[in-house]
């Protein structure tokens, strides 16, 4: 599995025969390759007038392009907001409430990234094929995508070390722009044009996976919790900047404490491991029905909402997709 920008084909259909061969090479013998564009192709298209755009086939004859459509930046931090505000909503009325939530489509954010990480990993489990994932930069959605898929393969990354290593791996060392994309929360009055919950999505696709799969994780609910935290405010330095290059010249690593020191020490890491975990050798597939999704009570329900109000939402949500 592979993931990067798209390719500068620009309106006139550029092609680079290196990036050609290099693609082509990591192509099992007998096998097709599948290249997933987290873009809508109407999207894609737009974006050779920018000088931008996507593989073109008869250029990548054994390859497959597959869109799946994962939005980005400004409708993200919408649906935050929006999300945000029907929590905060008072009123105790559930209809009220329930309406709320279904129009902030976060849901749907998480059912979308989930179904196209899911895509992936059966391409590359089912088929034995290479993927190649890809939106406009390569630091968003792509990522999301890629951390993902490796979490449904591979058990390691169930584990708090290997977790903590795909963070760093796929997330820092990969370009993710969290003083960008972190640089207020849902709560402030103002919104940075950069600014998205791309990260908060990952984890709480990842905690979706956890609850659906209770046994298979090393660590629980609040180590994502502490991720989620310190994302957006930390008195380390491993979030800080856009991405290695900044992070180097800010000396951050001689001038600041790294968050997995902190964590990996054996006080804290208690407070993060699970109980029932048992060592899974198996690929795990999250089911992305809607009766399987929830609201991420320990993130946006932690500090306003009483139980018995939740338990009552829930019973009244699941009527409603019992009876669709």
């Amino acid at each position: 599995m592979m993931r990067s920008s798209q390719p500068l084909t620009g309106t006139n259909g550029r092609r680079c025969k290196e990036d050609e061969k290099l693609i082509n090479a990591t192509l099992r013998p007998g096998k097709r390759g599948y290249i997933i564009d987290t873009r809508s192709l109407n999207v894609a298209q737009q974006a050779r007038a920018k000088g931008g755009g996507f593989e073109q086939e008869a250029h990548y004859p054994q390859w497959r392009r597959i869109h799946k459509c994962i939005e980005r930046f400004n409708i993200l931090q919408e649906s935050l907001i929006k999300l945000v505000e029907a929590c905060n909503d008072q009123s105790h009325n559930m209809d009220r409430w329930l309406s709320k939530l279904e129009a902030s489509n976060w849901l749907t954010h998480i059912k979308e990234i989930l179904t196209a990480a899911c895509l992936a990993a059966q391409c590359i489990d089912r088929e034995g094929a290479s993927v190649l994932v890809h939106g406009t930069e390569g630091t968003d959605s792509t990522l999301q995508v890629t951390s993902l898929a490796q979490i449904i393969l591979d058990p390691s990354c169930r584990t708090i070390r290997g977790f903590e290593s795909l963070v760093v791996r796929e997330w820092l060392q990969a370009g993710h722009p969290f003083q960008q994309r972190c640089a207020q929360s849902a709560y402030s009055n103002s919104k940075q044009k950069w600014e998205a919950p791309v990260f908060l999505l990952f984890l709480d696709c990842v905690w979706q996976i956890l609850r659906q799969f209770p046994c298979s994780f090393e660590f629980n609910e609040q180590f994502l919790i502490m991720l989620f935290e310190h994302a957006y405010a930390s008195q380390f330095g491993t979030f800080l900047g856009n991405n290695e290059n900044e992070r180097s010249k800010l000396k951050l690593p001689q001038k600041t404490m790294s968050l997995w020191s902190w964590v990996n020490r054996s006080e804290e890491l208690s407070k993060f491991q699970n109980p029932l975990f048992e060592a899974n050798s198996l690929v795990i597939w999250p089911s992305v029905a809607p009766q399987s999704l929830q609201l991420w009570e320990g993130v946006f329900l932690r500090w306003n909402r009483p139980s018995k109000f939740l338990d009552e939402a829930h019973e009244e949500m699941n009527n409603i997709i019992k009876y669709n």
